[in-house]
């Protein structure tokens, strides 16, 4: 609600700035272009964020999500001790972290929300608790070993070789991830001391 009331804040500013320079027909055929630019991005990615989504769901079929499933509870355990009584949720962590690693954002979501509402302390459910926040931020900042979307993004604008950032991806990846988790991790404890 905020978020649509700030663009729409920006969106009113810049037309009344517009007139009073005498660029409202600049403005006019920018907000054209850059819708025009928008749907033209979007078609053009739906292709790649298809093709990797039906990989994920193959993955899924096949059983390899369960078995990185299995290769991360242990690490999904210390970081969400909830999830080793609640194996819904310890399902959708696996599969929220599987989706991310992937680079696939937009499959993750899903997931992660299932998580969050399943890591609802019933006793205070208006607060965040610990594991929900490391939860958001390990979800934000996730790992990716495949940067799906970006690679689409990038095709889609012309580039000849969508994947040539993984090394660079990869770092900024684990470091981002893990110093939000860490931080987290800290505050948490800081905070019930």
């Amino acid at each position: 609600m905020v978020m649509s009331r700030i663009w729409t804040l920006f969106l009113l500013l810049s037309i009344v700035c517009a007139a009073l320079t005498g660029n409202g027909p600049a403005l006019a055929a920018s907000a054209l272009q850059g819708a025009q630019s928008g749907i033209t991005l979007a078609v053009s990615m739906a292709g790649a964020i298809c093709l990797w989504t039906g990989i994920a769901r193959l993955m899924e079929t096949i059983g390899l999500t369960d078995t990185l499933a299995r290769l991360l509870k242990p690490l999904l355990h210390r970081l969400f001790p909830t999830a080793r009584t609640n194996p819904a949720l310890a399902r959708d962590l696996s599969a929220n972290v599987c989706a991310n690693f992937l680079g696939l954002g937009n499959a993750a979501t899903p997931m992660g929300i299932s998580a969050v509402k399943r890591l609802k302390d019933p006793a205070r459910p208006e607060f965040a608790t610990d594991e929900m926040c490391r939860l958001i931020v390990l979800n934000t900042a996730s790992i990716q070993l495949i940067p799906t979307n970006v690679a689409a993004v990038r095709s889609a604008l012309g580039c000849q070789s969508p994947f040539d950032i993984l090394p660079m991806v990869w770092i900024t990846s684990i470091c981002s991830a893990g110093l939000g988790v860490a931080m987290a991790w800290t505050l948490g404890r800081m905070w019930k001391s």
